[in-house]
């Protein structure tokens, strides 16, 4: 896909009111809350709303639920009040759409990529899910949907259709950000464990490098595109 809007940064897995207010001063398009008990990033909802209440208006927040039952997301957006939802888990397109009808919210569909036919299964979910995420596989062993630290072969993006909005995510940081971006020309950029210190624990000045090379990444696509 062609960019021609601002990139969007998502930060995602943020617990504290240091990492929330740094990303919306650095200009995040969007910021990720999960609520996933296996993951070192859960958070409960009503601290997350919480969180939310500070920045609620500059920033689109985003709900990460991986195969959550109507129960646990009657209370998450009850609490949180997202804009989005994002299903990290193996919803089905039906699910996808219950979710729709049910909270009036649009949906981010994650998929996990390794090879090109696994950019296949998005086919039934266009048209319903509202924008995807692509992440990587996780390795062997690992009970995380996403958040591992690890990327997939980007140049699979050119094997999508030019229409399909969607986000990268996986394993992206500072010193890689400005390769993911030129080869992939993503509209989006999720980044979670590439501005920890440790799992869960979002460090300050990662996330202002990460900024300052993703801003550099897009300013030189544009002028690119320019010459």
């Amino acid at each position: 896909m062609k960019r021609d809007t601002p990139l969007d940064i998502k930060i995602c897995g943020l617990t504290t009111e240091e990492a929330v207010d740094r990303a919306v001063a650095l200009g995040a398009s969007h910021i990720g809350f999960i609520f996933f008990p296996k993951s070192p990033r859960n958070i409960e909802p009503s601290d997350a709303g919480r969180l939310a209440d500070r920045v609620r208006g500059r920033v689109k927040i985003v709900a990460v639920t991986v195969n959550a039952g109507n129960d646990d997301l009657d209370e998450i957006v009850d609490q949180l009040s997202p804009d989005i939802l994002q299903l990290h888990g193996s919803e089905s397109p039906e699910r996808v759409l219950n979710v729709k009808a049910v909270y009036g919210l649009p949906v981010m569909k994650a998929f996990s990529v390794r090879e090109a036919d696994d950019l296949k299964k998005i086919d039934p979910y266009i048209g319903i899910a509202d924008r995807f995420l692509f992440d990587a596989k996780p390795p062997v062993g690992s009970e995380l949907p996403g958040g591992n630290g690890v990327s997939f072969d980007w140049t699979l993006m050119h094997l999508l259709d030019a229409s399909v909005d969607y986000m990268l995510s996986g394993g992206l940081n500072k010193d890689n950000i400005a390769e993911a971006v030129r080869l992939t020309g993503a509209p989006g950029i999720d980044v979670s464990s590439g501005v920890e210190s440790a799992p869960g624990v979002k460090d300050l000045g990662l996330m202002d490098a990460f900024f300052e090379a993703a801003r550099e990444a897009e300013r030189q696509t544009v002028a690119g595109r320019g010459q």
